[in-house]
């Protein structure tokens, strides 16, 4: 089994930006932390990161027929970026969407997730282990 985690805009930069909301485990911490779960799991798991929304859809569609999850958090294309939504749909690979922050207790912009009806669950405020929630579901789903 293998599992594609997908990190949009800004996450590069954990550690770095506002603390009080992100912590101060930077972006490797949580790359380290998503691969140990994902093989204490017994699946493979890959993690990409980029600030472009081209990128993360063109890893999106290259995601059909390589991998069998998406774990994503697509950072403030969260709340507008109809295109990840799209290629969500497009790849027909289960996929939760991730945030380490509580984007219900945020600014009233960051309440609304127009990725979210494409996924099958999302996850947030659960800081990092959010991520491996995330991997725990997916792996049973598709396992079962």
């Amino acid at each position: 089994m293998k599992i594609l985690v997908i990190n949009g805009p800004n996450l590069n930069l954990l550690g770095v930006r506002e603390k009080g909301i992100y912590g101060s485990q930077n972006y490797y911490d949580l790359v380290k932390e998503v691969k140990e779960k994902g093989k204490a799991l017994g699946t493979e798991v890959e993690v990409f990161q980029s600030n472009s929304e081209g990128e993360l859809i063109d890893k999106i569609h290259s995601a059909y027929g390589e991998f069998d999850g998406i774990v994503i958090n697509p950072g403030a294309y969260t709340h507008y970026s109809y295109a990840i939504y799209d290629a969500i749909l497009s790849v027909s690979i289960p996929t939760i969407e991730v945030h380490i922050s509580n984007i219900h207790k945020r600014e009233e912009f960051r309440r609304k997730s127009v990725i979210a009806p494409a996924c099958v669950g999302q996850v947030c405020g659960l800081g990092f282990k959010g991520y491996g929630y995330a991997l725990e579901y997916l792996v049973d789903m598709i396992s079962a």
